[in-house]
């Protein structure tokens, strides 16, 4: 029995190289040597220091400078760590996790960076996993026995009281405690200034206007509704249209947890469907007579955008798309390739995303029924995305003379929408991107008051919260989520809803002033996570669940229905 006294420095390691022996020091270089000794997907920083009483059990480690591990700790998984990160005893990091530099993680905490399948009638242990993974800023002080469970961001310079359980991402700056974990109070306060509104002020606001939208929300359906047609028009004296019946039916299901009572749950499913052609499994856009327009494949903008519309009003309604979307199902990885070459990155970026969006969008949908996609057609367009984004702004393709940045930022949102984070995988360079979506949101000409739609700033405020984990320019982002948030609550139109563009005198008289199911549907969304960059949405009292759901929409353990009819592929009627 060894009976020799454990040293207090594999518990306390943090001044380990300036006070041990040199023997002691060598048997730790020999221990790190022995972690990395032939593994490329080991990487260990200057002066890291790991417990020989730790369980270290990594697919992926990678440890920044000064990290350490101490005694008792129990690691397995993907870790990705900055510098100056301390994981003390007893801690357990499990699944993928990454962190920032000078993350400092209390005794007995678990960050669990996975999940169990729990579908009734199989034994939980015979479920598979699920992992989206955790992120934590820089400089986050994680007090001892925290739990953070998978999905969670953690924003820079925020602090989890001990034994909090964080269930839900933690704003730049927050104090949260408590099971489930909640804000406390600011560490670091979002930036003040005339913009700027009292978090506590705008939280009551957000609340007001939550309770509100959904007060008004049977009135903006019944204002859209086409009796004639029997059908939802985007806005009275238009024509209807495929996306307004799945706009409509977008904002029943976030205001009202219901469909528009206008038709039945399986009369809104049997119109969807039977829009979509049995050989091809495109969706047509509407003629002025109504009717669906013959001879237009994927490469149609409209056709493009009812894979995002319809299939996740469908989902929505509980159902899916009855055919297969032969752009997906006949698709090679060469196809992918030279649809991705083929697209005009230099000159319209955002188109270019457009169909990179709808094209990821029909991937998911096809896969989630089980689908025969052939190998490697995933990997071919995240390949291709990852190898093209540009260093330099983290985005795809080129500003424009006329247009600057705009294209750029337009169609890095739905190119990443229907990618990145709809399948749960990190965006390249992503300070990168909030460097540029920073820039380009200070130019007059779409972000002045009047000038704003809903395309241009849903297209920057989303990246902003898919990088929000980096705690890149934090305090920048948050004064401008609080001005845009601030302004876009003033927009609303008593039961009628938003208007796509901002109402301003400059823009008295213009359709896209006039409120309707588009705007309404966008805003709602961006209102959403505007409030949820500053930690706030939770008084907002909706979550979206469609085309602008935050989780990745890959991950949620989508099954196909039980009830649903065999579909139809290609040549089938």
């Amino acid at each position: 029995m060894n009976t020799a006294p454990v040293d207090p420095q594999e518990f306390s390691p943090w001044s380990f190289w300036r006070d041990a022996d040199s023997e002691r020091q060598e048997a730790q270089r020999r221990r790190l040597r022995a972690l990395v000794d032939g593994r490329a997907d080991r990487e260990l920083g200057a002066q890291c220091f790991v417990s020989d009483l730790a369980s270290v059990d990594h697919d992926v480690l990678r440890l920044g400078d000064r990290t350490y591990i101490a005694a008792g700790a129990y690691l397995t998984g993907e870790l990705v760590t900055g510098a100056d990160c301390s994981i003390n005893a007893y801690t357990v990091i499990r699944g993928r996790v990454t962190l920032g530099d000078a993350v400092r993680i209390g005794a007995h905490t678990s960050i669990l960076g996975f999940n169990h399948s729990m579908e009734p009638g199989t034994p939980v242990f015979r479920q598979p996993l699920t992992a989206q993974g955790i992120t934590i800023g820089d400089d986050v002080w994680i007090g001892s026995h925290v739990v953070i469970l998978d999905g969670v961001t953690v924003g820079s310079h925020s602090v989890l009281a001990a034994g909090a359980v964080v269930t839900k991402d933690v704003a730049a700056g927050a104090i949260v405690g408590g099971n489930p974990a909640k804000f406390i109070r600011w560490r670091v306060e979002p930036a003040s200034g005339p913009a700027s509104v009292a978090a506590a002020g705008l939280a009551e606001r957000v609340a007001q206007f939550g309770a509100r939208a959904r007060g008004e929300a049977a009135a903006i359906l019944d204002r859209t509704w086409n009796e004639e047609r029997m059908l939802f028009a985007d806005r009275p004296g238009a024509a209807p249209t495929v996306r307004a019946q799945a706009d409509a039916i977008e904002i029943a299901d976030l205001l009202l947890g219901a469909v528009p009572p206008q038709r039945q749950r399986s009369e809104h499913i049997a119109l969807l469907q039977g829009w979509q052609n049995a050989e091809t499994g495109t969706v047509a856009p509407l003629g002025p007579d109504g009717r669906q327009l013959e001879g237009l494949d994927f490469s149609h903008d409209d056709v493009a955008y009812h894979v995002l519309s319809v299939g996740y009003a469908l989902e929505l309604l509980g159902s899916e798309f009855p055919a297969m979307l032969t752009w997906v199902t006949d698709a090679t990885p060469q196809r992918v390739v030279d649809l991705c070459e083929s697209l005009p990155w230099d000159s319209d970026a955002w188109t270019a995303g457009h169909h990179v969006d709808a094209f990821g969008t029909a991937l998911l949908w096809e896969k989630s029924a089980g689908a025969a996609v052939l190998a490697g057609v995933e990997e071919a367009l995240f390949g291709w995305l990852l190898l093209n984004a540009d260093p330099h702004t983290g985005m795809w393709g080129s500003a424009t003379p006329d247009r600057g940045l705009l294209p750029v930022v337009n169609g890095f949102y739905r190119a990443s929408r229907g990618t990145f984070a709809q399948f749960g995988v990190s965006v390249p360079h992503p300070e990168r991107v909030v460097d540029t979506v920073l820039r380009h949101a200070r130019e007059p000409r779409w972000f002045s008051p009047g000038a704003r739609d809903a395309c241009n700033v849903l297209d920057i405020v989303h990246p902003l919260w898919l990088t929000r984990g980096t705690g890149h320019r934090a305090a920048e982002v948050q004064e401008l989520a609080t001005r845009l948030l601030w302004d876009a609550l003033r927009t609303w139109v008593p039961d009628a809803g938003f208007s796509f563009r901002e109402p301003s005198p400059v823009s008295q008289g213009l359709v896209a002033t006039e409120p309707g199911l588009q705007g309404t549907e966008m805003w709602l969304a961006i209102v959403w996570y505007l409030s949820d960059l500053l930690g706030i949405s939770d008084a907002l009292g909706y979550r979206p669940r469609g085309v602008h759901r935050p989780e990745p929409a890959a991950r949620l353990g989508r099954t196909r229905r039980l009830d649903a009819a065999p579909r139809s592929g290609a040549g089938l009627a």
